[in-house]
């Protein structure tokens, strides 16, 4: 078995698991995670073999928490082919596939299906368009749907689709963490993104995101002053937010309903006015749970003011790591 193709491997498993022999199963699990799954991408399997090779997948003795489609074929005949693989998943790496709406289609079928394990669905560098988009987001809504972390970073996304996101997030979603880093979304996305956020039927507390434009912080910081919101991380790194975008943004953190406990901006045009900003914000909230602020790749000389390193001393302000 061991000097065996992965083809002649998988073939000799099939035909005993015809006879209702399963004794290899626990040969080919073992070639499998000795990394004989990435010999496959190169493998021309038969509909036979592909059967066999998932029966091994879902027959482990182990529990089946995570499959990396790119391991085997970064295609949307292989997500076909391994989809009750998914399924059976709790963790889905599916990033940079050369997966599209066909794919989205599917996926939405297996976010709803009853039982659903799927708890981590990472579908990041695909071009998924905002009609694959919709797709997901339809099977989000599912009573079913147990998803809580969703990456869709460079996805093609556009604000087309945010009004679709929106109301998946008010359905009762258990989505907690969401990444749109990397896509169009331009004001209006924003603004339909933050009226699902502003919802108390939205669970989610992680989001990472792209801003075209400053005006966007302004409505991000609204949905932070709400009581509905249960937003406890917000990754806003490489946007050009410059000063007037975190100026807006301060005014959510002045607020004392703001949850945010940590807050990213590395590498958005900042400079010290902007940083004073959200000083006075922190100073006029201490009781802000903010814990983690990372500011690198901003001021000349990519170093923070006094004002914010004295505030992290200060055990009045609950601010442990600054960048």
């Amino acid at each position: 078995m061991e000097n065996a193709s992965p083809e002649k491997s998988i073939n000799l498993f099939h035909c005993l698991n015809e006879l209702n022999d399963l004794s290899l199963v626990r040969e080919i699990q073992r070639f499998l995670s000795t990394g004989g799954s990435q010999y496959l991408r190169d493998s021309k399997l038969s509909q036979a073999q592909w059967s066999a090779l998932v029966f091994v997948l879902l027959n482990s003795e182990e529990k089946l928490d995570e499959i990396e489609l790119c391991k085997y074929d970064p295609s949307e005949e292989c997500l076909q082919r391994l989809l009750p693989v998914v399924k059976a998943s709790r963790k889905a790496l599916l990033w940079s596939c050369n997966l599209t709406e066909k794919s989205c289609e599917v996926l939405a079928s297996a976010l709803s299906s009853s039982p659903s394990t799927l708890r981590e669905l990472d579908l990041t560098d695909n071009k998924l368009q905002d009609s694959g988009a919709i797709f997901l987001y339809t099977g989000l809504k599912s009573s079913h749907c147990k998803l809580e972390i969703l990456r869709l970073c460079i996805c093609n996304l556009t604000d087309r689709s945010c009004a679709d996101l929106a109301s998946a997030l008010r359905s009762n979603s258990s989505l907690k963490e969401l990444d749109l880093s990397n896509n169009e979304l331009n004001d209006s996305g924003v603004k339909n993104l933050s009226a699902g956020l502003d919802n108390i039927r939205c669970k989610l507390e992680i989001l990472r995101c792209t801003l075209n434009c400053f005006e966007s912080c302004a409505v991000l910081a609204i949905c932070l002053n709400s009581n509905s919101s249960c937003l406890r991380e917000l990754d806003l790194s490489s946007n050009k937010l410059q000063d007037s975008g975190l100026q807006f943004l301060s005014t959510g953190l002045e607020n004392r309903r703001c949850k945010l406990e940590k807050l990213g901006l590395c590498n958005c045009s900042i400079t010290e006015e902007g940083c004073d900003a959200l000083v006075s914000a922190l100073n006029s909230n201490p009781s802000l749970p903010l814990r983690d602020l990372n500011l690198k790749h901003n001021l000349p000389g990519d170093s923070n003011p006094k004002e914010l390193l004295a505030l992290q001393k200060d055990p009045q302000y609950k601010l442990e790591t600054l960048l």
